[in-house]
């Protein structure tokens, strides 16, 4: 999926009756892999739509600063702002300060591979902060192979994400942060929001796709933004610890103690930028939600973030040890049967990445039937394990994390996940009898009875929306999990989403397909233009999911004047926010259905 598990589309040249009759595999193969998108960074985004306070659209208005008139300064005397490592200089756009990539750490490489991240290498005199740093190294293409897909190389997948706007570069000395603020070197303390990217815990960046620019979000709602790299696949999560004792402990989650070491670097600098390190929310989509979820049930973590926010990434589960050791096992096998626990710190990328590659080839492929939601844990390969000490317990089973218990919670998906219109043309022309094969293949004799169900709650949809909703149920029903196990603690509170609004582009064939809401909680829908097709909508919706996210991580309350009245999550009421044109809450939306597909 596109940021947490590479979404297996059905390949539109095939004819209709062989795209569809596989559904269980094409189902199921949606959460096989995760794959982010590649590049993103920003021109100008600006607000060009006005809303009354009750949300409704003003005329739009032109953008408060021409692209030709952008006033862009880098200056040693207005644009530094001093680090413990030393001093960097961005540069300023209209009243956003941007810094890329600033060191939150020391290079990964030889000794430091597989360790916890240590201190940045101190540097004199001012170091430029004006690109976006390396990228983690992963898997290439020659050793990425998901039943014949590569949706990196999706045309509709890129052009609607806007893959490819910045160049990507990996290496092990890629433990950076990226950051916009509306000051630095000042006096106010602004809300932090610190986004953790998709991928799953395999692939991606802070900068792969152009949504994540944070210009807007700070220029339009005066918060400060954060989003980084990390460790990822085997140099992140090798799981180490009953091959190389002691030393290598941690080896297991080094990917998810380096985003503990950007909270930290937040921590003890974001105040120079204008931020307040007693209001820091973390926020993640897919892949990037899971890694929000395992923060919330890690001790290191505690106290570095006092909101969260999960989109489209509903983990209950990390991996088991036996699991990630097994993986480790196979690996150090690839490698020949003299390489020792040592010699992995030493030998090349490509070549650890290639037989980590294959290892995961030999790795059992057990999927969860569809009843058992998400599953990721079986799926995936690459994560974090329950180590005992580091994550001392599954982030949201049996329960939610009490060791978070104080941190209120947003956490949805997207009406349509892995299975959507994105590069399916003939999608539109699914029959009702294929649909229905496709049910009853999944779900056997409770399939008529499902497909009733959801029809209450789709009365419009066409046969592949309701097909495309019910197989959503894979990922609703572990977010509804996390709303509920999080309400059920009874401290802080749980709000629930789904958001629906189709794009216009593609005439509305892709749905709201896995990671399309991110352009819009990051309020970029004038620079996400392949998705927001200028639509008026698009421009109302992204201030109001925008606003909301901003609220939330002002106050822990999402509510605001341009949204109906958002209630908190309980076991009882199930509401949940859609988010559309207009938005509206419903109360237990699938409820039926879900029930029948998960006690059956």
């Amino acid at each position: 999926m596109r940021y947490l598990f590479k979404e297996s589309h059905v390949n539109g040249s095939n004819k209709q009756s062989t795209t569809f009759s596989n559904g269980r595999r094409v189902l199921l193969g949606g959460m096989a892999a995760l794959g982010a998108g590649l590049v993103g960074s920003a021109s100008v985004p600006r607000d060009l739509t006005t809303r009354s306070s009750e949300g409704t659209p003003s005329k739009p208005q032109a953008a408060a600063v021409p692209c030709a008139q952008n006033k862009v300064i880098r200056s040693d005397s207005t644009t530094v702002v001093e680090t413990s490592a030393g001093k960097v200089r961005g540069f300023e756009r209209n009243g956003v300060y941007i810094f890329k990539g600033i060191p939150y750490g020391a290079s990964t490489s030889g000794s430091r591979r597989f360790m916890p991240a240590s201190k940045p290498e101190p540097w004199t005199g001012i170091r430029n902060a004006l690109a976006y740093g390396r990228i983690c190294p992963q898997q290439d293409s020659a050793h990425f192979n998901m039943d014949g897909k590569n949706l990196a190389n999706s045309d509709e997948d890129a052009f609607l994400l806007h893959r490819g706007s910045a160049a990507t570069v990996p290496g092990e000395d890629c433990l950076r942060v990226n950051l916009w603020t509306p000051e630095i070197n000042g006096s106010h303390k602004r809300p932090v929001m610190v986004f953790m990217h998709g991928g799953g815990f395999s692939g991606g960046s802070g900068h792969d796709l152009l949504s994540y620019d944070g210009e807007s979000l700070a220029h339009n709602h005066d918060v400060v933004v954060v989003n980084h790299n990390h460790r990822l696949n085997v140099f992140g999560y090798l799981n180490l610890e009953s091959i190389g004792g002691e030393e290598f402990s941690m080896s297991a989650n080094v990917g998810m103690l380096d985003i503990v070491a950007v909270l930290d670097w937040v921590h003890t600098h974001i105040v120079a930028f204008g931020g307040d390190p007693g209001n820091v929310t973390i926020f993640g989509q897919s892949g990037g939600g899971g890694k929000v979820a395992a923060l919330m049930a890690m001790p290191a973590a505690k106290g570095l973030f006092h909101r969260a926010i999960i989109q489209s990434g509903p983990f209950l589960k990390a991996l088991n040890p036996d699991s990630s050791l097994r993986l480790a096992e196979l690996l150090i096998a690839e490698l020949g049967s003299k390489s020792q626990v040592k010699e992995l710190q030493k030998i090349s990328v490509d070549r650890l990445l290639g037989a980590a590659a294959e290892a995961m080839k030999k790795m059992p492929k057990t999927r969860p039937f569809q009843r058992d939601g998400y599953g990721w844990e079986t799926a995936v390969g690459w994560g974090p394990t329950v180590d005992g000490h580091i994550l001392p317990n599954h982030p949201f089973d049996p329960g939610a994390p009490t060791i978070s218990s104080d941190v209120p919670l947003i956490t949805g998906t997207n009406l349509n996940e892995s299975v959507n219109g994105v590069d399916r043309p003939d999608a539109e022309s699914m029959t009702t009898d294929e649909m229905n094969q496709l049910v009853r293949e999944t779900f056997g004799s409770d399939g008529p009875a499902i497909i009733a169900a959801y029809r209450e709650d789709y009365p419009l949809a066409n046969p592949f929306g309701l097909w495309a909703a019910i197989a959503t149920s894979q990922w609703r029903i572990p977010a509804i999990a996390q709303a509920t196990r999080k309400a059920s603690l009874g401290a802080a509170p749980a709000y629930s989403y789904i958001y629906s609004w189709r794009t216009p582009m593609l005439h509305k064939r892709p749905g709201t397909f896995h990671a399309c809401e991110i352009s819009f909680a990051f309020d970029n829908a004038e620079i996400c233009d392949h998705y927001s097709a200028g639509d008026p909508g698009a421009f109302i919706l992204s201030k109001q999911l925008s606003k909301a996210w901003v609220n939330f991580a002002r106050t822990g309350n999402p509510n605001h004047d341009g949204l109906p009245e958002w209630p908190k999550y309980t076991a009882e009421s199930r509401a949940t926010m859609f988010f559309d044109t207009p938005s509206e809450v419903r109360h237990d939306p699938e409820g039926k259905g879900l029930k029948i597909i998960t006690q059956s």
